[in-house]
Formats: structure tokens, sequence, C-alpha cells
């Protein structure tokens, strides 16, 4: 069972970091994707390695894709390559979790209109101009979207995600 975080150089640590163990403890195999394969680091200086490139990631064999917030979502959703994996996350109708800035990626990849989410409050406005349905909420989920606010957050956002794996949504890896 495998699920993949999507990041970039300037991610919010701890939307990361708290995933990517929360993810591991629950016994699924935590893939990172970044721009380029290497090391990457967050906001407040932790690294992680991503071992794979965008440009070689698809859906098929991941159960959900995660995009964490921070500075990362800004170069993430520039990627046409990034913007098309997103895309065919959604089209495989495979669970896609978002936080803080991270939902700035699914409006770039033009997913949210009409849905129901939440992001950082300054994403807020983005979010209403993209046709979504902004919710100032810890998490909101909407059909395969799972979305959160903010670091203080993330353990409503991992409930929610543990459950929806657990259902078995986003087949089988």
């Amino acid at each position: 069972m495998r699920v993949l975080i999507l990041a970039a150089n300037g991610f919010e640590d701890s939307e990361l970091l708290c995933p990517m163990y929360r993810l591991a403890e629950a016994g699924y195999q935590v893939d990172i994707a970044s721009l380029e394969w290497g090391e990457i680091t967050g906001k407040r200086g932790y690294k992680v390695a991503a071992n794979l490139s965008v440009d070689d990631v698809s859906p098929d064999g991941y159960r959900l894709l995660l995009i964490p917030g921070g500075k990362a979502p800004a170069a993430l959703r520039e990627n046409g390559a990034v913007l098309e994996l997103v895309r065919q996350f959604a089209a495989a109708r495979k669970p896609i979790a978002a936080i803080c800035h991270g939902p700035q990626v699914l409006i770039s990849a033009g997913l949210l209109k009409g849905r129901r989410a939440t992001a950082y409050k300054t994403v807020a406005s983005e979010l209403k101009a993209a046709g979504a349905l902004y919710e100032d909420s810890p998490v909101v989920v909407d059909d395969i979207f799972i979305t959160s606010r903010m670091p203080s957050d993330i353990p409503f956002f991992m409930k929610e995600i543990i459950r929806i794996l657990s259902e078995g949504r986003g087949g089988c890896a």
C-alpha cells in the first residue's frame, strides 16, 4: 500500500513530516516526489529525500496523493508535469489531500470549481475566485478532496485521510 507526497523546497515542515510518519505508522509505504529527485528542505530547515521526480510518477500503484503547504506549492503549481500528475490522480478517482497552501496546486490544476474546500486564510480569496466553496474549518472532505488550513489542523486532517484510506477508497496498491 503506497501513498505519494508531492513537495518541493520550502515545504511547511510539520505538514510533510507529521503525515509522512503517521502514514508510515499506519502501514503505508510513503514516496516523496519533487520537481527533481534528491534532497528537499523545509521552511524550518528539515531535509527529506525526494525518492522520485514528478516526471517519473504516475497514479498507478498509489492510494493517495498528499500536498503539504508552505512555500513549495508556489513552485509546484508552475510546473506542467505537476499539474498533469494531479489531474491524473483526480481522473483515476484517487483521494487527494492538500493542507495550508497545498490547495493552490489543485486550483492551478482546475480541480476545485464547485467543490467545498479550505486552505490557509491567505488562500481563501483565491479558492473563492477559482469557484470553490470556501469553508473555514479544520478539515473539509468533498468527494476525493481532503483539505485543511494549517499545522494545528493536522490531527483532523490525518483522521480523515486514515478514515478514507481504511474505507478502501483510492483503489488497491
